[in-house]
């Protein structure tokens, strides 16, 4: 196996050709009033922009997968290289540093949370049949988990699949679908039998967007995106080969998608700009309105640089912990971190703006931040709310006794909703 260090040369080798230099990577500073402005936490953009960064970061995954650098830590059954994590972090590292795209992230979905569900839980016949197009992106799929009584506590949810012979047939309404409008194919959880508990009678299917009765509806935020959908299924007709893991594993794959989801050591879909902007164009912000020696403003700006340092060294130990093969909660701890700082910079950029917040004037840098302001808030409650996370950590870090579960055991067919 080659070394990381001469591996991590030839892909720079590589990216060299095939992609241009950052322009802040080659001036070694951030340069304010230079190239894009936006902040945005979700996209926000008209249809055809988004589907086309959408495009773009699939041929991007394309272009790498065949050149060996786009699943790395993959076997090479799946069409990946069959290298280790360290590789994949030393790749990720030198792609950082290239224009690549702005990413998108259904485009993370299909690659960190779809393909290795997939993998663990999947049979030999559908791991040949999906993981190496989703790995390569030649197709994409999102996760079909929410309802609209089913958002927090998922083991709610009661979207129906009913078997009709060699098929299921499944009724019911997904909601909060990142990236759905731009998919073919999407993770579902089911509920095959309501007599029993809320946690078990749950089954996974995988369910191709263009079978007869999908249909997805975009949902509009406050932001001005729509990065969300709602997925209504009537009268889906499925073979059973499309069940993921056996009839009553829902809840286990469920599991091992939102494991995924808080992890975080896997190989993503490429180097975009980072999601809702940086500490360097916070400080840039307070430079360019002379505020940067306002005391107030100074104590707001060390609090959320020390916040973001502290959320980059957990970062750090939930790797280590994962080289180490014994994955904690790390994961929720950074997950709450990162939308607790999403928070505060929302703050530190309203306190330093005013009413430049509030009205496009055109002025580089300025309004751009109330893409981030009306965006932070959906990142409180996509991916797992913070109070969830906050029980994770109560429960498995702090010891503290489980939140009261009065419907645990008690047949999800009698549980009032």
């Amino acid at each position: 196996m080659i070394d990381v260090d001469t591996f991590r040369r030839q892909a720079r080798a590589w990216l060299e050709q095939n992609a241009e230099l950052k322009t802040s990577v080659a001036k070694r500073s951030f340069a304010w009033g230079e190239g894009s402005d936006t902040v945005s936490v979700f996209h926000v953009l008209p249809r055809e922009e988004e589907a086309a960064v959408v495009e773009r970061g699939r041929e991007w995954q394309r272009k790498k997968f065949d050149a060996g650098y786009g699943a790395i830590a993959w076997p090479a059954e799946f069409g990946g290289s069959g290298l280790t994590p360290a590789h994949a972090r030393a790749f990720a590292r030198e792609e950082a540093q290239f224009d690549t795209g702005d990413g998108h992230e259904v485009l993370g979905v299909t690659m960190t949370l779809i393909a290795p569900v997939l993998r663990a839980h999947g049979t030999d016949e559908q791991k040949a049949e999906f993981l190496p197009k989703l790995l390569r992106n030649d197709i994409i799929a999102c996760q079909l988990f929410s309802e609209p009584g089913a958002g927090s506590d998922l083991a709610a949810l009661g979207t129906k699949a009913v078997r009709d012979g060699d098929e299921w047939v499944l009724d019911g309404q997904k909601v909060w679908n990142s990236g759905a409008q731009f998919s073919e194919w999407g993770l579902a959880i089911t509920r095959h039998d309501p007599g029993q508990a809320k946690h078990r009678g749950m089954t996974a299917f995988m369910i191709p967007f263009d079978a007869p009765g999908v249909e997805i509806r975009p949902i509009r935020q406050m932001s001005g995106g729509a990065s969300f959908s709602e997925v209504f299924l009537s009268g889906v007709r499925l073979p059973d080969s499309y069940r993921i893991g056996d009839v009553g594993d829902g809840w286990r794959v469920a599991l091992t998608t939102l494991g995924f989801e808080r992890g975080g050591d896997g190989e993503g879909a490429g180097g975009g700009q980072r999601v809702g902007g940086s500490w360097e164009q916070v400080l840039g912000l307070a430079r360019y309105l002379e505020r940067n020696t306002d005391p107030r403003s100074r104590q707001e700006l060390a609090a959320l640089f020390t916040h973001q340092r502290l959320l980059h060294w957990n970062r750090l130990r939930a790797i280590a912990k994962a080289r180490a093969g014994t994955p904690g909660p790390e994961g929720s701890i950074s997950r709450l971190q990162w939308t607790q700082g999403l928070t505060r910079m929302a703050n530190v950029v309203s306190n330093l703006l005013g009413a430049r917040l509030m009205a496009d004037s055109g002025e580089w840098g300025t309004y751009a931040w109330n893409e981030h302001v009306t965006g932070a808030p959906g990142y409180r409650i996509a991916g797992g709310s913070e109070e969830i996370q906050r029980n994770i950590i109560g429960e498995r870090v702090l010891g503290l006794p489980l939140e009261p579960r009065v419907d645990k055991d008690v047949p999800w067919s009698q549980i009032p909703r």
